[in-house]
């Protein structure tokens, strides 16, 4: 099987990074993930990269790949700065791509326009892995809808023939993609709704596997909770799920490969002392047949 870790750190705004690095660290190295997709990464010039930082410090070996832009206030006073996800992955990664998500027209404030929303992908061992940042705000579904069109535009591009149907009972021979990320959405909206099947947008339909919806360990599922982070709560927000790993379309696939075997909260309590993030994170772990040495 294939273990997956997604976790947004928080590395630019939120306080206390040099403490809050040895928590993460702690829990790469007790879960033991073989892929990680961190999102809130940031590196400048003079600066070490936040996810390498982490990828240095793990007690197993993990390649790493960022991918982020200039955020618009800090250009001028750090104008090599850049602001993103990355992924970590402990076999090599073939290859990589960055993009910048799109807004809906006539964005309402400078804070949604100066945050550059990506999208990065990395190939490694046969998987595309995906990883993503969407607009924040509960009031930015609109914009976030665009997004995840985006997105699915994007992966449907690079998946190229991994996903074409065959006549059955011939199986698929390709892993599907998977997506993860902090998505800013809760699980009713129309924006994790049409990646789930649920909804049509643009006048299309798509199917991903909500890994927590089809394999949770119980309960909601919650990864942000003002009740056990300070920034949370002093942000005044409520209580939700919003970080996501998504599995493609497994039907018919050759040894059951993208079957969601498990997925459980993680980082939601302190190892070290601290706590991780204001966000929690998820360990998913997906029925993969060709796994590599």
């Amino acid at each position: 099987m294939l273990r997956v870790l997604t976790l947004n750190i928080g590395s630019l705004f939120e306080a206390g990074w040099a403490e809050r690095r040895h928590e993460i660290v702690a829990w790469i190295d007790k879960l033991g993930p073989d892929v990680i997709c961190l999102q809130e990464v940031w590196q400048d010039i003079g600066e070490d990269n936040t996810a390498r930082w982490l990828a240095d410090h793990a007690q197993d070996h993990y390649e790493f790949v960022f991918g982020g832009h200039a955020v618009a206030w800090t250009e001028r006073e750090k104008p090599n700065m850049r602001f993103g996800s990355a992924i970590l992955s402990r076999w090599p990664i073939d290859e990589h791509t960055t993009f910048r998500l799109p807004l809906a027209p006539e964005p309402e404030d400078f804070y949604l326009t100066g945050m550059p929303w990506e999208l990065l992908h990395a190939r490694t061992a046969g998987l595309d892995l995906f990883t993503t940042h969407l607009a924040a705000a509960p009031s930015h579904g609109r914009h976030r809808q665009v997004q995840v069109q985006a997105i699915q535009d994007h992966v449907t591009e690079l998946r190229g023939d991994r996903d074409s149907f065959v006549d059955p009972p011939n199986p698929r021979e390709h892993m599907p993609a998977i997506l993860t990320g902090d998505f800013n959405a809760e699980p009713e909206s129309d924006e994790i709704r049409f990646l789930k099947g649920y909804t049509q947008l643009g006048g299309r339909t798509v199917y991903w596997q909500d890994a927590w919806a089809t394999a949770g360990d119980g309960g909601p599922g919650l990864t942000q909770d003002w009740r056990t982070h300070e920034l949370a709560a002093s942000l005044n927000v409520h209580r939700k799920r919003i970080d996501y790993v998504f599995v493609g379309d497994p039907f018919l696939r050759a040894g059951d490969a993208g079957r969601v075997l498990s997925a459980k909260v993680v980082a939601h309590e302190p190892l070290t002392g601290v706590q991780a993030s204001d966000h929690c994170g998820l360990l998913v772990e997906i029925a993969w047949g060709t796994r590599p040495d």
